[in-house]
């Protein structure tokens, strides 16, 4: 361990951070291929939309009647991209091109970001993003019957509300969801008095989700914990071993709860990520989260 830190070191003063990234990544990072042709991008899934936050990438698999991954990033409701980029890598996109190698079509999305707009209308980019995925995929080969949900951090959040919530498949015209991965989730039950014992802060998740007030009971409306019910599909939930305290706490609690209301669901533990790096690892077969995500679907 000494070793990296010395070699950090070395780094940063000769190259600066940008250099240190680029670094890690090398580590971190395996990239898939996917031919060009595969790729449909900046796909408007909200007709009538001009907006940016409306748009999709679909990897496509080579061969037909493949599932399909609608994958939602994070950045605390308030930032993030489909086309993010670290030490000089798209992690995403990569993310669409590992799956797709396995025979799993893969919907990476954009959404509008708070506080633009509020944490429902995010929830129902999401349900719109399936929507359409239910409605065209199969134009491209998929398989409509098989639509899965992931999300990170605070796509998790989002995810797994927009998949509980039984009024969004009503307004939206969800279509009946495969299954559900929620890696490293945040905000899954914001009533849980233990979870801000561990160091996180109310006013953290008020700003996101009492809308100036006009939600006063918040914690539990924003919550996909309170919304879970018999019937609602099934959950693989990962969360990294390095993942603070209070997350871990979420996703046990979260698993807890599901199995409460009689929601299938399985916890695993990513060892030696963090909350960032278990990103890295959903498009690797050489760690813990992509072969787990892997047979999670290939099982459905």
């Amino acid at each position: 361990m000494l070793i990296w830190y010395s070699l950090l070191l070395i780094i940063t003063v000769l190259g600066g951070w940008a250099t240190v990234r680029r670094v890690w990544m090398k580590f971190l990072y395996r990239k898939a291929s996917l031919p060009e042709a595969q790729i449909a991008r900046d796909i408007v899934y909200k007709p009538g939309s001009t907006l940016p936050k409306h748009r999709l990438d679909l990897f496509q698999p080579g061969s037909k009647h493949w599932p399909v991954l609608i994958f939602v990033h994070g950045g605390n409701w308030t930032s993030g991209d489909k086309s993010l980029r670290a030490g000089g890598e798209d992690v995403y996109g990569n993310i669409g091109r590992f799956y797709a190698r396995q025979e799993i079509g893969v919907a990476v999305i954009n959404y509008r970001l708070q506080p633009d707009v509020s944490w429902k209308e995010q929830v129902s980019d999401v349900a719109d993003a399936a929507a359409w995925v239910k409605k065209h995929v199969g134009s491209y080969g998929g398989d409509s019957s098989r639509i899965f949900l992931a999300g990170h951090s605070a796509g998790g959040h989002l995810v797994s509300f927009a998949t509980l919530s039984p009024a969004l498949a009503s307004q939206h015209g969800l279509p009946r969801i495969a299954g559900v991965i929620c890696v490293s989730g945040a905000g899954l039950d914001m009533s849980d008095a233990e979870t801000y014992q561990l160091g996180e802060r109310v006013s953290y998740y008020e700003q996101r989700f009492s809308e100036g007030g006009a939600n006063p009971d918040w914690q539990r409306n924003a919550s996909p914990a309170t919304c879970a019910s018999p019937g609602a599909p099934p959950f693989l939930i990962m969360f990294a071993e390095g993942d603070s305290a209070s997350l871990r706490r979420q996703a046990r609690h979260f698993h807890d709860t599901l199995d409460g209301r009689g929601v299938s669901n399985r916890v695993v533990v990513v060892p030696g990520e963090s909350h960032a790096r278990i990103v890295l690892t959903l498009s690797r077969a050489d760690k813990t989260a992509g072969p787990a995500i892997l047979d999670f679907i290939k099982a459905r």
